[in-house]
């Protein structure tokens, strides 16, 4: 008899003899456990966990969302990812046909062409972007940030100016859900979303007692 028949045959004559109460125990456990699961993959889904100040992204990731609200904060469209002269770029602005890169390569094959390529060091703070920018942009506040993009961060989440912290994590939530990849969303809208959530939650935050 091959072994695979053998423990069918021992796992059989278990079942047979253990008692019923213990079977039980088990199938109730077993449906328990997948219950769970599912309730847990079902909130995570519908409920993505709002972005915290302490999430471990990379560098590249928090230089690429820096640029994302300071050109939001110029009212400057953009497509991300975009690809130029056959080159990759990280933000392609449409109406000035400029390219902003990381990648040296990219940029000297760019500016060969004819066309107008920025490259920006991984650690440059964005606002400092606008100084190579080929052409004038408005000053901002310290950090990049000022009252036109805060507004601009009411508005990408549907929310009213001066909205409380609850309207805001309300709004983020149903906002992100609905522009979640995962269920047929954009990435470019999902990416939005969580910068002006962030852009607010950073901006209603009340300094620190002195």
């Amino acid at each position: 008899m091959s072994v695979p028949a053998v423990t069918g045959a021992v796992f059989a004559d278990l079942v047979r003899t253990a008692p019923a109460w213990l079977l039980a125990g088990i199938l109730l456990a077993a449906v328990f456990g997948f219950a769970v699961l599912g309730i847990m993959l079902a909130g995570r889904r519908l409920f993505p966990p709002a972005p915290t100040a302490s999430r471990s992204d990379s560098a590249d990731d928090r230089r690429r969302a820096e640029i994302r609200r300071y050109l939001d904060a110029i009212d400057e469209p953009y497509e991300e990812n975009a690809t130029v002269a056959g080159r990759e770029v990280a933000f392609h602005l449409l109406e000035r046909d400029v390219s902003i890169t990381f990648d040296a390569r990219a940029f000297f094959h760019i500016e060969r062409t004819g066309s107008e390529a920025v490259l920006v060091e991984h650690e440059m703070p964005a606002a400092h972007l606008g100084g190579r920018l080929p052409f004038d942009t408005p000053d901002l506040e310290p950090g990049g940030r000022d009252e036109s993009s805060i507004e601009a961060a009411y508005a990408v989440l549907g929310l009213p100016s001066g909205a409380d912290d609850d309207a805001i994590e309300r709004a983020y939530r149903e906002r992100v859900k609905e522009a979640n990849p995962d269920g047929g969303g954009s990435t470019e809208a999902f990416r939005r979303i969580q910068d002006a959530y962030e852009t607010l939650s950073e901006a209603t935050q009340s300094p620190p007692a002195t």
